[in-house]
């Protein structure tokens, strides 16, 4: 299964129309309902800066990125996001409705997910590199992706978003 589209090349990347479609499409036809756009040209960049392809119905597991310099940043370019946080415990402190324009800002080792709340939202997500294993912890208390509990708990993340006042 495709996960990402490759990495550009070169000295300058743009985000073409056609691009940004060919991310949208194969983000409505992968079973997982979101594709991957890395603009950082290699995976050990020490800044990582990637395109989020997301459709509703996508489930990314609740994580934290670890390491002290690990801080991230989201902007939504179309769509809507929705951002939540958790202790270590799993207990909900926070959620956040991101529209077009809107940024979130998190320190590293903050627990958070997101979703994606309407179809063919776009992200650019920024965070310190280089990636790999030690990058990236998921939570135990969250389910995996592929399990028989991941619908369900993406089904209360969603329901999250439409009680009043959030």
């Amino acid at each position: 299964m495709k996960l990402a589209l490759p990495n550009p090349t070169g000295p300058v990347f743009e985000l073409t129309p056609e691009l940004r479609e060919e991310g949208l499409r194969e983000s409505r036809l992968s079973p997982r309902r979101r594709m991957l756009l890395p603009i950082h040209r290699g995976q050990d960049d020490l800044v990582q800066r990637m395109v989020n392809f997301l459709q509703p119905g996508t489930y990314i597991r609740a994580h934290n990125h670890p390491r002290p310099w690990a801080t991230e940043t989201l902007l939504v370019t179309s769509g809507r996001l929705g951002f939540v946080t958790f202790d270590a415990e799993g207990e909900l402190l926070s959620v956040h409705r991101l529209d077009p324009g809107e940024l979130i800002d998190i320190e590293a080792a903050v627990w958070h997910s997101v979703l994606a709340l309407a179809e063919d939202t776009v992200i650019l997500e920024i965070k310190r590199g280089p990636f790999n294993d030690e990058d990236k912890v998921f939570a135990d208390w969250s389910p995996t992706e592929d399990s028989d509990e991941a619908p369900a708990y993406l089904s209360w993340l969603t329901g999250l978003f439409a009680e009043p006042n959030r």
